[in-house]
């Protein structure tokens, strides 16, 4: 059973997740949240194992609770709740440590197989959403050099912009996973994140992608 919590201001739209989780087998709904603060306090007490974020909350917004949870309970895996007009919002709270996104007019089934995703720890990205955010951006060889990033860095960095997996990347490289994984973590590393969300989140604001 994985455990959900919700975190939005808008009460139609926690009814609205709540009456679509409670038809599906294997997802449970544990809590619900007006504000990060309530979302955090939440999460203390029920130990959810996915929490649904809006970013736009009042008092503490989406973007601190996700830092702060980071910090005291980083095994929950938070999936930030968005619109296609809050690109910028998205790019800081998957910077902020946010495994991914999912946008509030998503189908059942993309939803339920976005939770159980997060729920196993996958990065969570959407193609359409990541093409028009690429699209906004372009390269910028000074913040490239800026970070030192190698060639091969290079090459899995936009592999996993494109949404491959590491077994993916390794084949279309001819380089084995374990390989991939490491350049990923030198990746984490001079970006200072800890995920595949963070590190696409920097290159995106960056213009490292194209």
């Amino acid at each position: 059973m994985t455990r959900i919590l919700i975190a939005d201001d808008h009460l139609i739209i926690r009814q609205g997740l709540r009456l679509i989780l409670e038809t599906e087998d294997g997802l449970e709904l544990v809590g619900e949240a007006a504000d990060g603060a309530e979302a955090l306090r939440l999460c203390a007490d029920l130990h959810p194992e996915v929490v649904l974020m809006d970013l736009r909350m009042p008092g503490m917004d989406g973007i601190t609770a996700i830092e702060k949870l980071r910090q005291t309970q980083p095994e929950i895996a938070v999936v930030i709740l968005t619109t296609f007009n809050e690109d910028d919002l998205m790019l800081r709270g998957l910077r902020a440590g946010a495994r991914g996104f999912l946008l509030k007019d998503t189908d059942r089934g993309a939803l339920f197989a976005a939770i159980r995703a997060a729920a196993r720890g996958e990065t969570l990205l959407n193609p359409e959403v990541m093409t028009r955010l690429l699209a906004k951006v372009g390269p910028r060889a000074s913040a490239t050099d800026a970070f030192n990033l190698t060639q091969r860095e290079k090459e899995v960095l936009a592999a996993v912009a494109r949404g491959e997996r590491s077994k993916e990347i390794a084949v279309k490289l001819s380089i084995t996973e374990r390989t991939v994984k490491a350049h990923l973590a030198s990746i984490y590393q001079k970006f200072g994140v800890d995920s595949r969300a963070g590190a696409i989140a920097v290159a995106a604001q960056k213009g490292l992608l194209s």
